[in-house]
């Protein structure tokens, strides 16, 4: 209900109640309809002449009116107390001679403004959820048909056309009388017509029931300038807009920008956003105000407007790139990385609209500056598919301008696109877009540039599991890197070849790689990519079996991490260390237990699927050190279908051996057998011998428990021969006696045996 509707449902529920036994003084004063608005002289004397005064007794003078108005009142409310409802208030003025005089009199008034000036308590009406919305329009259906049904029998059409309303009690009533009107009518039809934003307004009319003609009313009341500004509003292409950009649009200081704004919120044209100093409107005040903007402004005007606005998002975002790049220098605008990111989380959604629309208002090169601009942001907050959107369609901007200097960041764009098809699991058209990029700065002689995009081709190819091609393509980064290259870049080869001599258990070269980059990082100040670094340090000083060293190394990520604010990586670290403790029996399990949850529930925000199945994984493992056997066995099932859903054989191959674990530890062998026969089978399709070997060993240890003692000796002498075939006779040697451990116990510990950790890109 909108909020006349409000104020005569509450009035009446009153006098039911019996607190107003002298009933309700109502009065309309119209102050939205310049032909109909009642000023005070006139209001007192429609007052007075309800509360009985004749008309010959009504004074001619207001302040004569107003007194006896107030002693009249008065003395009607000492014998059967009553309400007084002033209805359509356009300003204090209209309202303040009407006050009674006695502050015990109730007095309730509505208005489109808000009038805090009369200092009475101030209920603002919210615009109604979809669920409030389709139980109106529901109620107003049956209302007028008993048999009416629509709203039932249709739920999401009603849910798609109290969304398109906006939950406005107007909209949904002017749509309940249309549907009314055409009792056959399904909601199906009303939804597909309120989805054009062009004609929108145009069907939201019926009569005397219409939203633009609500609108008007309030608009016709604001000054020029005022009125300019709210038709400039819409201009943005996002949700909302703060007050500097406000400035922007109208050409205006901040200062008088702001004092604007805050006239139009009092009009409730637009609203208060999530903080203060950001305004918004109703997505059906802001079609009005578009169609003001396409009637009032000239295609000058609005193109001079709509450039401010896209020149100030491109050089606020780049300033923030700069701070939030490593490095002590701070930029000019904001004093430090926190600052910057503070206002990219704020202005986000405008900036990710502005970049799409930057086009369509003919700045192709906002669209460019904007995706270059927001690429590490969108990384650190895990915006893969905003970013995606903006890669694709920077992509198709650059291959058709005619700007040479467009044309120009074409391989850029590509390495980029590259970079988040790769964090979103789509190796090989990452690989396709690494290549061409590498082929277009090879033929130019950017060997800088060049050596990044080959760094990035060869951490694809380590996460599409082909570490040896990833290693020697990151030899010849790290090789074709000019010796006054971009630190940085070089460093990001060193951690990328890192994880590819990781995979291929060529551990203290791993170590080195990683060392190497940290080195860079601390000259350059890169905390970010400092806690990444120490991050897949601590695994291979884990899987080193040097658990003291390997704590230290995520404690330091951890705090790298919360200090450059990426959470993402802050949960990867903290993931990490709660493995590597429980390994060493350093924290309880049930804090381990918990701690797990709370990283893998963070990365499913982060829209990580692919770590929360990691992280999940590890949780598998502590339950069952818990002799938490159901939800282990939940867990791990859960971690197996993201593996399948992911197409990621590590994942499952975790998941099956911990599984096989599981079932050993219930006397439950045969099941154990077949986890690790999927597990042999897909290390045999991923080419690693040291894992093939391990996961053959395990199944000799359940066949063997089973008296399959001929299949056990051939499981284990084609262990033995994948652990030469790696050269890794200690591991050999450690699995054999593992083996002999785990057929004296009934429960089986394995945190050493989930792969890979949390290995995190740059």
């Amino acid at each position: 209900m909108g909020k006349t509707e409000l104020a005569v449902h509450a009035a009446r529920r009153a006098l039911a109640s019996g607190r107003y036994p002298g009933g309700v003084l109502f009065l309309d004063l119209h102050g939205y309809d310049e032909d109909r608005r009642v000023g005070p002289h006139r209001a007192l004397g429609s007052l007075l002449r309800a509360l009985g005064v004749p008309d010959d007794q009504v004074p001619a003078e207001t302040e004569e009116r107003r007194a006896l108005y107030r002693t009249k009142l008065t003395e009607r409310a000492h014998h059967n107390p009553l309400l007084v409802l002033l209805d359509n208030a356009s300003s204090s003025a209209q309202v303040r001679d009407l006050r009674p005089g006695d502050p015990g009199i109730p007095l309730l008034v509505t208005s489109r403004h808000t009038l805090s000036d009369l200092q009475l308590p101030i209920l603002d009406l919210p615009v109604l959820d979809v669920d409030a919305g389709v139980e109106l329009l529901a109620r107003g259906l049956r209302e007028l048909d008993s048999g009416d049904h629509r709203a039932a029998e249709q739920p999401d059409a009603a849910r798609e056309v109290a969304e398109l309303c906006g939950g406005l009690p107007l909209a949904l009533a002017v749509v309940t009388a249309l549907l009314g009107d055409l009792p056959a009518r399904p909601l199906t039809s009303m939804a597909q017509a309120l989805r054009d934003t062009r004609s929108r307004l145009a069907r939201l009319t019926r009569e005397d029931l219409a939203v633009r003609a609500a609108f008007q009313l309030s608009y016709r009341h604001l000054p020029a300038d005022q009125a300019r500004l709210f038709r400039l509003f819409s201009l943005n292409p996002g949700p909302d807009v703060s007050t500097e950009i406000a400035a922007r649009l109208a050409d205006l200081p901040a200062e008088e920008a702001e004092l604007l704004v805050h006239a139009l919120t009092r009009a409730h044209l637009t609203q208060p956003g999530s903080v203060y100093g950001r305004w918004r409107m109703h997505d059906l005040m802001r079609l009005y105000a578009e169609e003001l903007c396409r009637e009032k402004e000239t295609a000058r005007t609005r193109k001079l407007a709509a450039d401010r606005m896209l020149e100030s998002y491109r050089h606020l975002a780049l300033e923030a790139d700069q701070q939030i790049q490593p490095g002590p220098e701070p930029g000019r605008y904001f004093p430090d990385r926190a600052a910057a990111l503070a206002w990219l989380e704020a202005e986000y959604p405008n900036l990710q609209a502005a970049a799409m629309a930057a086009p369509e208002l003919g700045r192709p090169d906002v669209i460019v500056l904007l995706h270059i601009a927001l690429l590490d942001y969108q990384m650190l907050r895990r915006h893969l598919a905003d970013c995606e959107d903006i890669a694709q369609r920077t992509l198709d901007v650059v291959r058709t301008s005619n700007d040479p200097a467009i044309r120009e960041v074409l391989p850029d764009v590509l390495n980029n696109l590259g970079t988040v098809q790769r964090e979103s699991r789509r190796f090989t058209e990452s690989v396709a877009c690494y290549l061409k990029a590498r082929e277009l700065y090879a033929a130019r002689g950017e060997t800088s540039t060049e050596a990044t995009v080959l760094s990035n081709l060869g951490l694809t190819y380590q996460e599409m599991e082909r570490p040896a091609e990833a290693v020697e393509v990151l030899h010849e980064a790290l090789a074709t890197f000019p010796p006054d290259g971009n630190l940085r870049e070089r460093g990001m080869a060193y951690t990328n070849l890192g994880r590819a001599l990781h995979q291929l258990h060529r551990l203290p070269e791993a170590a080195d790689a990683y060392r190497a980059d940290l080195d860079i990082c601390r000259v350059i100040h890169d905390r970010r990519g400092e806690a990444i670094t120490l991050n897949n340090l601590g695994m291979v000083l884990r899987d080193q079996n040097r658990g003291a060293e390997a704590v230290s190394a995520f404690e330091a990520a951890r705090r790298a991490a919360r200090a450059s604010q990426d959470h993402h990586l802050a949960a990867q670290a903290g993931a990490n260390l709660a493995l590597v403790r429980g390994l060493a029996g350093a924290e309880e399990l049930t804090t381990v237990i918990t701690g797990l949850t709370e990283t893998a529930e963070a990365m499913d925000r982060l829209g990580d699927g692919y770590r929360a199945a990691q992280v999940r994984c590890h949780l598998g493992v502590a339950l069952v050190k818990a002799a938490r056997w159901n939800d282990a066995m939940r867990v791990l099932h859960e971690v197996l279908a993201a593996g399948v859903e992911l197409e990621d054989l590590r994942t499952q191959c975790a998941a099956l051996d911990t599984l096989g674990m599981l079932y050993v530890g219930a006397r439950r062998f045969a099941a154990a057998v077949d986890c690790w026969t999927e597990v042999a089978e897909r290390w045999a399709d991923l080419d690693d011998q040291l894992l093939w070997g391990r996961g053959l060993a395990r199944r000799a240890m359940a066949l063997s428990a089973l008296g399959r003692r001929a299949e056990a000796r051939a499981d284990l002498q084609d262990a033995i021969e994948a652990f030469r075939a790696d050269g890794s006779a200690a591991a050999a040697a450690r699995d054999l006696l593992e083996r002999g451990r785990t057929t004296r116990g009934r429960q089986v510990q394995t945190w050493e045996n989930v792969r890979g950790g949390h290995r995190s890109a740059r």
